[in-house]
């Protein structure tokens, strides 16, 4: 049994939910969205409710019910409010600025990495060392981050590189004389 799938989605006031077959779409004040579910669960939309169940026992139909619950949470909650990816670059000279549509990234290789914007997210540069990324599609926004970070990974010595705020990384000892 899917815990996440059990439960319910509420819909908040000012946002609105409608379904054509396995397709939903959620507006609200931000925008609209939809998704479109397999054939292994169904969506139900009530009063401020949408319930998703699983049609049958088998085990992709309990994977893609806990899925398109989280996948409708999450369109309600995007919707109404955004989602935020804060990144921190750390290493001597490594920098961002933003041009426009385009985030210069300077991480110490040959070249600029000149990363272009994808519509439906925004992202700021508030410091050289910092870059945020907000936006109402939660796979947008993390894909988006996890492209910009994919430039620089932190590596386990010195920990420089793109990293996600708060993320620990293991520092590796590095050789003995």
């Amino acid at each position: 049994m899917s815990r996440i799938g059990k439960q319910p989605v509420e819909l908040p006031s000012g946002v609105s939910a409608s379904l054509s077959g396995q397709t939903i779409e959620v507006k609200g004040p931000k925008g609209t969205q939809s998704f479109t579910a397999t054939d292994d669960v169904t969506i139900e939309v009530g009063d401020n409710v949408v319930t998703v169940s699983p049609r049958g026992k088998s085990k992709r139909a309990r994977q893609q019910w806990g899925m398109s619950r989280t996948m409708v949470a999450n369109m309600v909650h995007g919707v109404q409010n955004t989602f935020k990816k804060e990144l921190e670059i750390q290493g001597v000279g490594y920098r961002a600025q933003l041009a426009g549509n385009v985030l210069k990234l300077n991480l110490g290789l040959s070249h600029d990495v000149n990363f272009e914007i994808p519509d439906g997210v925004t992202v700021t540069a508030p410091k050289p060392t910092e870059i945020i990324i907000e936006g109402h599609d939660a796979q947008l926004v993390g894909q988006v981050a996890a492209n910009i970070r994919d430039w620089r990974r932190p590596e386990p010595y010195k920990g420089k590189g793109i990293r996600y705020k708060g993320e620990y990384i293991f520092q590796k000892e590095g050789k003995k004389k």
